[in-house]
């Protein structure tokens, strides 16, 4: 008995020994892997462009703000197979803009493989492809399955669009979907406690109430309705159609056309396989059809972006997620904004004689109520230093989002931005029907003062309670309307008459005064450049630094295992769990836009 004992202590060791080893040798193989396809730091490997090379833009890859050590894309360049998983917007900017000048570049070719990305986004590469067209070279557009509608709005800036002949087009019109779960937390016993201001302030809706309310509905209604005309102009005028037939078009699902009747209609040119396009490309390109394709990925083409710049230049900021966004509970917290670090980081910037101004990239929803004030402190003691900062508005910049931006010297957005949402909230959950009735635990307490129990588990607000907090939304009201209005130069009650939580489109915000122009990062860069009085030639430096490559996929791969044996375990209320999570990790004060899922 005892050797049997033994034999399994020692099975035991050595079983954990070898796999620590493994893990460890892995861990060396990923390691090298890394440092060999990033080089040393952040630095780019120059790339041989040949002759009648072909920018390829394949819309599979997610496409994020910032081009970054994505874990993922080194997994797949361990892989061998070279495919991205993302790619950042930054990098497809300077790739197109670089094939418009470089003379070995004779085109670019856009591969539909479901891109996944907002309409400010698309809008944003869509005006990228239409200025490289001004240098009299090619765009063409390729679906081998089929093209969904967000490569659609890309891939109709083409000169020529082709499908495989049994593809398929899907173009359907916009939605967004908010589940509302007041029935499932009635079950539970689970209840929402609200302070808001703001009757547009639908952030708090799906936990309080059973339906959408007329005026989250009203609002919803109007930017996505301006937001999709914008979308549907556009493909209008570059494919030569009426917008009112192509809006028809979409109510007869265009999924279920014939691949003849997409030529008939004018959405696409011509009906090819793989093999076809290819020879097209040949011919554009002047390659033999024994020869391959020259192929040159954005990454390839697109200039050091997180170069260090050399002297006097202009601080790009990225400023992603939600702001002090609750950290999950595998540990490492989600992307967002960290306030107390993004402050620092333009303190930072403040104090150093070389940065001449900033550019603050906010792509937000918004959230802390407290880390929002923070952030626009710093962005005020930097402009106070006589330094220009500009407001470059990504897919969203929404309540603290807005919170940030609205200090700004200039601000500018995509026409389909979502932004707005100048109202505040707290939420505080009420477990005291779960605690006592449904799992049957009595909270006793003894307290010193009347409030000596207040936010204590199982513990409702009083109704005085809830006063005091309602007092405290309102505060916070106030104070981010006179931000909003000192940041704009106007009156605050005219910035209470379009605030009230309401969410708008970024063709409706530069008409009501909340955006000064419309334009991306690169017309935001210019616009300070030309205010710090740099000239043309001025260098950039993008804030904050990328995280170590190693780090961040080790961060993945952890978050990654705890996530997949969580959903395991969870199955279909995986999902909820997390909104459940975030929601109790939250701050209590809130500047945050409402969640939902937007179907494009």
């Amino acid at each position: 008995m005892m050797k049997r004992f033994i034999l399994i202590v020692c099975g035991s060791f050595v079983g954990a020994f070898l796999a620590f080893l493994i893990f460890l040798f892995v861990g060396m193989i990923m390691s090298f892997a890394i440092m060999g396809s990033m080089g040393s730091g952040n630095s780019k490997k120059a790339v041989a462009v040949s002759k009648h090379s072909i920018l390829k833009l394949d819309l599979g890859a997610n496409i994020s703000e910032r081009s970054g050590n994505d874990p993922i894309d080194m997994m797949s360049l361990m892989r061998g197979d070279g495919l991205p998983s993302s790619l950042g917007l930054n990098t497809i900017l300077s790739a197109i803009e670089n094939a418009a000048n470089d003379d070995k570049v004779d085109g670019i070719y856009i591969e539909c493989n479901g891109l996944s990305a907002s309409p400010a986004t698309m809008k944003t590469i869509r005006r990228a492809l239409k200025e490289f067209k001004k240098s009299g070279k090619w765009i063409a557009a390729y679906g081998h399955e089929g093209i969904n509608q967000t490569d659609y709005y890309v891939a109709s800036v083409a000169d020529s669009i082709y499908i495989n002949p049994v593809g398929a087009l899907d173009l359907h019109g916009m939605a967004s979907v908010t589940p509302y779960m007041k029935k499932l937390f009635d079950k539970v016993g689970l209840k929402m406690q609200v302070v808001r201001v703001g009757s547009f302030k639908s952030a708090v809706e799906p936990y309080i109430l059973d339906d959408m309310s007329d005026a989250n509905r009203l609002q919803q209604e109007h930017y996505l309705g301006t937001i999709w005309h914008e979308i549907l102009d556009s493909i209008a005028a570059d494919r030569k159609l009426q917008a009112a037939s192509l809006n028809s078009l979409c109510d007869s699902v265009i999924l279920t056309f014939q691949p003849t009747q997409l030529i008939q209609n004018k959405l696409v040119d011509k009906l090819v396989y793989r093999q076809e396009m290819e020879d097209i490309l040949r011919a554009r390109t002047e390659v033999d059809k024994a020869d391959d394709l020259h192929f040159v990925s954005p990454d390839d083409l697109a200039s050091d972006l997180e170069a260090s710049a050399t002297g006097d230049h202009i601080a790009v900021v990225y400023a992603v997620g939600e702001i002090d966004g609750s950290a999950s509970m595998m540990g490492p917290a989600e992307e967002g904004i960290d306030s107390e670090k993004l402050s620092e980081t333009i303190y930072q910037l403040m104090n150093d004689d070389n940065v001449k101004g900033m550019v603050l990239r906010v792509n937000s929803p918004g959230g802390s109520a407290f880390g929002s004030e923070q952030i626009w402190k710093a962005i005020m003691d930097f402009k106070a230093k006589g330094k220009p900062v500009a407001v470059s508005m990504g897919d969203l910049a929404a309540s603290g989002g807005y919170y940030i931006s609205c200090c700004a010297d200039r601000i500018f957005a995509e026409r389909t931005t979502i932004t707005g949402s100048i109202g505040i909230f707290g939420m505080i959950p009420d477990v005291s029907e779960l605690v006592e009735n449904k799992l049957g635990v009595h909270m006793a307490s003894v307290k010193t003062n009347e409030n000596g129990d207040m936010g204590a588990m199982g513990k409702k607000f009083t109704p005085a309670q809830l006063a005091a907090m309602q007092n405290m939304v309102n505060q916070g009201y106030e104070l981010f309307t006179k931000r909003c209005a000192d940041g704009r130069h106007v009156a605050q009650d005219s910035i209470k008459k379009i605030a009230e939580g309401r969410v708008w489109d970024g063709i409706t915000a530069k008409q009501i005064g909340l955006v000064d122009e419309f334009g991306g990062i690169r017309e935001a860069v210019a616009w300070v450049a030309n205010k710090a009085k740099l000239g043309k030639d001025y260098q950039t430096q993008n804030y904050p630094a990328i995280e170590d490559p190693f780090m961040a996929m080790l961060n993945k791969y952890m978050t990654t295992r705890y996530e997949m044996r969580l959903q395991g375990e969870m199955g279909v209320l995986y999902d909820w769990h997390k909104q459940l999570q975030r929601i109790l990790g939250r701050d209590r004060i809130l500047c945050l836009m409402p969640e939902q899922e937007f179907v494009f």
